[in-house]
């Protein structure tokens, strides 16, 4: 469940850290009742960052389907082995 905190309880960092951390969920921070700030650990952003990434790549990859923009598996590894181990 997410932890909703008002904006005054941001005056102690060092309570709001170990929160995110030990959630490893984003926190909401509220102002005057409403959605301002959303605060999670290092950790919690580079995870989601990276599945934002990974996401788009599958969705490139669909998008390339769909315009039949592929190659046959044998011809992708011999340009793969070409690239990467021969000299």
């Amino acid at each position: 469940m997410p932890q909703i905190i008002p904006i005054k309880e941001l005056r102690n960092t060092n309570k709001i850290s170990r929160i995110c951390h030990e959630k490893d969920e984003p926190i909401f921070v509220t102002k005057n009742g409403y959605g301002d700030m959303v605060l999670m650990s290092m950790e919690t952003y580079e995870r989601n960052m990276a599945r934002i990434d990974l996401l788009n790549k599958i969705a490139e990859g669909e998008e390339d389907l769909k315009r039949g923009d592929i190659l046959e598996s044998g011809s992708a590894l011999r340009g793969l082995r070409e690239e990467f181990f021969e000299t």
